[in-house]
């Protein structure tokens, strides 16, 4: 598992995860909570290339997951 980012935001019934670095899941990805739950797919990058954005659509819901780490299988 590698660390994808930390969910900062919710826009558009999405949560928005922050990466650490310039290496990202790319969109179609699973990604997990720290239980290995599953957190939602991304389906889409933006921002800056250092350390982008992905917008994840979540299976429970975007406002549970705030402040959550998630990860890549």
């Amino acid at each position: 598992m590698k660390r994808a980012g930390e969910v900062v935001g919710v826009a558009q019934g999405m949560a928005i995860v922050r990466t650490p670095d310039e290496s990202h899941p790319t969109i179609g990805t699973r990604l997990l909570e720290q239980d290995l739950s599953t957190a939602g797919q991304v389906v889409d990058v933006f921002g800056p290339v250092e350390r982008p954005f992905l917008a994840v659509d979540t299976t429970n819901g975007p406002a549970a997951l705030l402040g959550a780490r998630l990860y890549s299988d």
